[in-house]
């Protein structure tokens, strides 16, 4: 029998109805007044959920063309730029800001390890210069949710700017951009709010504001002051043509979301984290990374002798349609990846775990049959 896939990776995640129904309503014209509403209600929903009273701006486009946003907008050639990079999406930023000529320094950290801030200082203490720091607080090549408030204390210390990747963590973990001095905040539609892939979002301090004002990087289609511009009008608008229908279910996404509120999500994506590592502790297999009672958003899982990770991927989707994640860089064919936030539910995990027990045993790795389930249930009813 055809039927769509299980996924279980760390984004797009699943897409409620709802907001599928929204996407395939008519199209709302956008210029007027009608997409006009839409703008405000999505604005000031993702200022709730960013915990701002700053500016949002809403671009089509992915993740990565927010973050490169940020780095036409507030920085000249040459400007200076702290990384820390403990993974994949770290590694984005220092390709992006290198491609803008900027001057990269980075603090480099085993894939899998928390940042330190006490690390940070010491590199802001020996590179004056730099201008901003440029941070990812969901890590989800390795699973792991960096201390983006206390970073943001030591850059603020320093006197310099913060601008945060939150793609993948806006909505499903802790986030405050004001109280904790954030400059700019770089999110996506299709993480943990469930919506459809082509809405970015940038929240900009009036810092950040300041700087894009004398920062000499081409920009055009991702110019700030042309989105606020448009911001602005009577009938918000977008300068360019919009992604209509994902901006409708992106609307509809954002109503469900709030119907519980944030805590309830936060909640419920913690939950989740622990029954999908207490269901893999269960069949014998070993966690990566650290912090693991904060990484709500993906589990890093440890590959068994038994198989290649890249091996279990491609069993799982082949004989059960179920999409977990593969590593990526070093972490390639050693680890694979569970994502559980967004649209899932107990039993979206249930299913899941099952369906890597009968993988696993295929493969030569030993399972007591219904163990990650019977442990994922047991989260399940104790944290009712």
């Amino acid at each position: 029998m055809d039927r769509p896939e299980i996924i279980l990776a760390p984004g797009p995640t699943p897409i409620p109805p709802e907001v599928l129904l929204a996407q395939g309503s008519p199209l709302v014209y956008h210029r007027g007044p009608g997409f006009g509403d839409i703008m405000r209600e999505v604005t000031g929903r993702l200022k709730e959920l960013y915990r701002t009273d700053a500016d949002v701006l809403l671009m089509t486009s992915s993740g990565t063309g927010a973050l490169e946003s940020a780095i036409q907008n507030c920085f000249s050639p040459g400007d200076e730029v702290l990384v820390p990079v403990a993974g994949f999406f770290a590694e984005r930023w220092a390709s992006l800001a290198r491609a803008y000529n900027l001057t990269v320094h980075t603090v480099d950290f085993e894939w899998g390890q928390k940042v330190d801030p006490a690390r940070i200082a010491e590199a802001l203490a020996a590179h004056p210069g730099t201008k901003a720091v440029l941070l990812t607080q969901s890590e989800t090549s390795t699973g792991v949710i960096q201390p983006i408030q206390a970073l943001a204390a030591v850059a603020n210390d320093a006197g310099v700017m913060v601008v945060a990747d939150v793609v993948s963590s806006l909505g499903a973990v802790p986030f405050a951009f004001d109280e904790w001095g954030i400059d700019v905040a770089l999110g996506g539609s299709q993480k943990a709010l469930s919506a459809s892939p082509g809405i970015a979002f940038a929240a900009i301090s009036p810092r950040a504001w300041g700087v894009s004002k004398t920062a000499t990087n081409p920009r055009f289609y991702f110019d700030w002051a042309a989105y606020a511009k448009f911001a602005a009008l009577k009938d918000p608008e977008n300068p360019w043509t919009p992604a209509i229908s994902v901006m409708q279910g992106l609307q509809a996404a954002l109503r469900l979301y709030f119907q519980d509120g944030v805590q309830a999500a936060m909640a419920r994506h913690q939950t989740l984290s622990i029954a999908v590592k207490e269901g893999a502790k269960a069949l014998g297999l070993d966690l990566f990374g650290e912090g693991l009672e904060d990484n709500w958003t993906v589990t890093a899982i440890r590959a068994p002798e038994a198989a290649d990770a890249d091996v279990i991927c491609e069993s799982i989707r082949r004989d059960f349609a179920c999409v977990l994640a593969p590593g990526q860089g070093p972490l390639k064919g050693k680890v694979f990846r569970i994502g559980h936030f967004g649209y899932f539910s107990e039993l979206d995990i249930i299913r899941g775990l099952s369906a890597l027990e009968m993988t696993l045993g295929s493969l030569g790795h030993p399972v007591k049959p219904g163990a990650g389930v019977a442990a994922a249930e047991t989260v399940f009813m104790e944290r009712r």
